[in-house]
């Protein structure tokens, strides 16, 4: 069911504990930590406590998360410093956009020039 945990879905056993992660910031409803195959100087990877599949059923159901999780993305690139230079805040939807964990979650990019149109 959405908005609840799954058992098959990484990102909610990060959120969990069950898988390790590097944290970087965490609030009650999200959690923010290292992408392990960083696309940039600073990748960074938000998510929701709670799992739904991508940012568009999560802003139905769930809008004051969903703008929790922008919050913190800005929250992210300013601790990182990349607020300044600039940043990227990237949520793919669906495999042919690259989505790969279907828990919704915002890639923030930034630390290298980072060019238009993007892929």
């Amino acid at each position: 069911m959405a908005g609840e945990p799954q058992s098959d879905c990484l990102f909610c056993k990060i959120v969990s504990g069950e898988v390790p992660a590097t944290i970087v910031r965490e609030t009650e409803t999200t959690v923010a930590f290292r992408d392990i195959n960083p696309q940039a100087p600073t990748h960074v990877l938000v998510i929701p406590r709670l799992h739904y599949p991508d940012a568009a059923s999560l802003a139905a159901a769930a809008p004051t998360v969903a703008a929790d999780l922008l919050r913190e993305a800005g929250e992210v690139a300013a601790q990182e410093k990349t607020d300044d230079t600039g940043y990227r805040i990237v949520l793919n939807t669906g495999a042919g956009a690259g989505q790969t964990v279907f828990h919704t979650h915002a890639h923030v990019l930034g630390g290298r020039g980072l060019n238009w149109p993007p892929g």
